[in-house]
């Protein structure tokens, strides 16, 4: 899986500092809201029954302790504790300051972490500014930030502004919705670009989309690929797989034939559960903020799994990444149909299972 390729994030570890160093104390009914958790030691010394953790990553979800309800979505409840770990897009960022700071109940306590190096220093300030005085300490490289919010102090304007800075809205003048925190979310990415230009039109049948995001590739292949009658759209994170939807839907309204489409929120490393005619995808290739090539194998991996016998796979990559010896062991032939920008576009056919 891929939450077993990645480490623990150390503002995991600078999270709980508060509370092991006897600054804070766990609400005495043990009831805890942990958002956008992440499993590891520091985590399983504490969670019990009670806890509430949040994950809509797919692999992050499911690494966590089950002694916790793992939800995919913000519960309506509010809680002595609220605990969070801040995704690095300054607008996703402030958007879920927004949410946990609504999930505590009066006279509790959010505590949130950051790495350093992924914007510590703007989370504090955005908390200041948010929610009046906090209290700090720094470990591990990253920091944590406490406080009992008080509603005088709270700006009721930076709160109704930030909660919609990670909404759905539209992108390339309206032809898709997206959202801040999405891979490439406010852009076509280049390298989606090029494999969308060099699609052959005779793709048909069952083909999948590995990776969809808000469904840019899925869309193109309906667009130039008129004899897919099936299409599987899969991704990792929960929030994307709404917007691919819906844009693949508006580009189904123009199309003369029926498709068969689903999405599937899934770790694509544990392999697919549908066998395919064509498979297209632009792997990711980082976790966080680290470059973590074993993502992408894993995902060419899946897709020699699922391939038929006479299947196609078409995938973009920088073109640095180490896929040729993979590609080698698990097809038939490739061949490289595209190099620009710092990407490649590969074929490749006759997979081994």
């Amino acid at each position: 899986m891929i939450a077993a390729l990645a480490a623990p994030p150390p503002a995991l570890d600078t999270l709980m500092l508060p509370f092991a160093d006897g600054s804070l104390d766990w609400p005495a009914d043990g009831r805890v809201l942990f958002l956008r958790a992440r499993d590891g030691a520091a985590l399983r010394a504490v969670v019990r029954p009670g806890w509430v953790c949040v994950q809509g990553f797919r692999s992050d979800h499911d690494a966590l302790p089950t002694v916790a309800e793992r939800l995919t979505e913000v519960p309506e409840a509010v809680f002595d504790c609220v605990l969070l770990l801040p995704p690095r897009q300054r607008e996703e960022s402030r958007a879920w300051l927004v949410r946990a700071l609504e999930r505590v109940a009066p006279g509790g306590v959010l505590v949130v972490s950051q790495a350093n190096d992924e914007g510590a220093r703007s989370l504090q300030d955005d908390l200041e500014r948010l929610c009046g005085e906090v209290r700090s300490t720094s470990k591990h490289k990253c920091r944590v930030i406490w406080m009992r919010p008080d509603p005088a102090t709270v700006d009721p304007a930076l709160v109704q502004s930030w909660r919609v800075q990670d909404a759905v809205q539209p992108i390339e003048d309206g032809r898709y919705l997206s959202r801040p925190g999405l891979f490439s979310w406010d852009r076509i990415d280049t390298g989606s670009a090029l494999l969308a230009a060099h699609l052959p039109g005779n793709l048909q049948g069952r083909v999948a989309d590995l990776g969809a995001g808000y469904g840019y590739l899925s869309c193109e292949l309906l667009r130039r690929c008129p004899k897919i009658d099936a299409l599987d759209l899969y991704d990792a994170d929960a929030r994307a797989l709404p917007l691919a939807r819906a844009n693949v839907e508006r580009v189904l309204t123009d199309r003369p034939t029926p498709v068969a489409v689903a999405t599937h929120w899934q770790d694509v490393a544990t392999g697919l559960p549908q066998r395919y005619h064509a498979i297209v995808s632009n792997p990711p290739f980082h976790l966080d903020r680290g470059g973590l090539p074993q993502l992408g194998q894993a995902f060419l991996h899946a897709a020699a799994n699922a391939l038929l016998p006479d299947g196609r796979l078409l995938l973009v990559a920088n073109r640095h990444l180490p896929y040729e010896q993979i590609l080698a062991a698990r097809f038939g032939e490739s061949q490289v149909l595209a190099s620009a920008s710092g990407f490649k576009v590969i074929l490749a056919r006759g997979p081994k299972r």
